[in-house]
């Protein structure tokens, strides 16, 4: 019983929190009374048997707990009194609605998303909080993913529900004329979180898989274009995850990969999401990543790669969201496109900006088309270059290992 109770809080605990808020009025009051009404089935569900609607139950359940609660409070606050008196006046219609409407379910998750996605909070509370609150991870796998402590973690999570509290976030979508602007916000956090888990080296899958998750979930509740693109990209990117390592962890370059071992489903899911997102013609730089790595992923090899099209993607991806990084991997594209020594020529005019000085992905391609052209005294030093900046240890040993074969 306790199994399948768990398994309910992983798959229902993001929709009950967010009809609670929607009910409640607090975030820190809706997760405490959420809690109560777990451990309240872990008690009665034995020997009464699941409700034949779970999620119903656990919803009134939690109401009636946060009821309780502040009932013994209000004897020492008129503020929790009225409270009190406010929620225990819903309660008979909540009685009479118990089962909720699924539609209104769904849109307490998507109110409840943009709150824990508002730019008044830091980067690092809106994903702390995103992934607590709406995909119900626990405080320890959250920080375990993001090689902090689980004390480090929730005073990221305090620190955000502070703020909403303080600034009086309001618990809801935002209205047409700002919603693209903050549509914008939320999607940068999923994408911070899978990028986070598509460099991590242990708990990497686990963190994709939530961004993913949550990218469907914002796609179901909010089939924006920019949305599909997003999970496009995503889905696109993870298709390689069983081939950008060895067995022993070392890391393998799309070049080397064995495309054999590339996820094909993911793939035509995210070749098709991409395709709707560049049908809208509304789309942004998450679909033209995504479109990028679609030419990836339908080449054979990254010989018959059509890198004149990849070429042509960064180009427009840089009018609409110019930055070095874009810069340096249009480059790299040129060096396929056009030849290595056209490449090397437009990362040296990007490290003369200083811009990606500390960037070693940027010496580590400057030192791979140096060593195509032969000029081996160069890769060499851009090699040890990468190497001194690079943090993550799989990416130490490729480099250290290109370091080797110019011996």
């Amino acid at each position: 019983m306790s199994r399948t109770i768990e398994t309910l809080y992983r798959s229902e605990s993001g929709r009950i929190l967010a009809t609670l808020v929607r009910l409640l009025g607090d975030l820190d009051l809706a997760e405490e009374s959420m809690h109560e009404a777990f451990a309240a089935a872990l008690d009665s569900w034995p020997q009464a048997g699941i409700p034949e609607k779970p999620r119903p139950w656990l919803i009134s359940t939690a109401r009636f707990k946060a009821v309780d609660g502040i009932r013994r409070r209000a004897r020492f606050d008129g503020v929790e009194r009225d409270l009190a008196l406010h929620l225990e006046a819903q309660s008979n219609e909540a009685r009479i609605n118990e089962a909720l409407q699924e539609e209104e379910i769904e849109d307490d998750r998507l109110r409840l998303i943009f709150t824990c996605c508002h730019p008044a909070l830091p980067s690092e509370g809106q994903v702390a909080l995103t992934l607590r609150e709406v995909c119900g991870l626990t405080t320890e796998e959250i920080a375990r993913a993001f090689l902090v402590t689980p004390a480090t973690l929730a005073q990221r999570i305090v620190r955000a529900k502070a703020v909403i509290r303080d600034k009086a976030i309001p618990y809801q979508v935002p209205l047409s004329p700002e919603l693209s602007a903050r549509l914008g916000a939320v999607l940068q956090v999923v994408y911070l979180v899978f990028n986070e888990g598509y460099s991590a080296e242990t708990t990497g899958a686990e963190l994709s898989r939530e961004a993913i998750r949550l990218g469907r979930l914002l796609l179901d509740l909010l089939p924006e274009p920019e949305v599909m693109g997003l999970v496009g990209l995503m889905l696109l990117q993870e298709s390689r995850r069983a081939a950008r390592s060895s067995a022993e962890g070392d890391l393998i370059l799309l070049d080397q990969q064995d495309r054999l071992l590339w996820n094909r489903d993911h793939i035509a899911e995210g070749i098709a999401l991409t395709e709707r997102a560049l049908a809208s013609r509304r789309f942004g730089a998450y679909t033209l990543q995504a479109a990028i790595a679609a030419v990836h992923a339908e080449a054979s090899s990254t010989a018959s790669t059509d890198w004149r099209q990849i070429t042509l993607l960064y180009d427009r991806l840089i009018r609409i969201q110019p930055s070095p990084v874009v810069e340096l991997n249009r480059a790299v594209a040129v060096a396929m496109y056009e030849g290595p020594e056209h490449g090397l020529r437009l990362i040296d005019d990007l490290l003369a900006r200083e811009e990606l000085a500390r960037y070693h992905l940027a010496h580590s391609a400057r030192a791979d088309l140096c060593r195509r052209l032969e000029q081996l005294p160069e890769a060499r030093a851009s090699y040890e270059k990468a190497l001194a900046l690079a943090r993550q240890e799989p990416e130490r040993r490729f480099l250290a290992g290109r370091l080797r074969e110019l011996q």
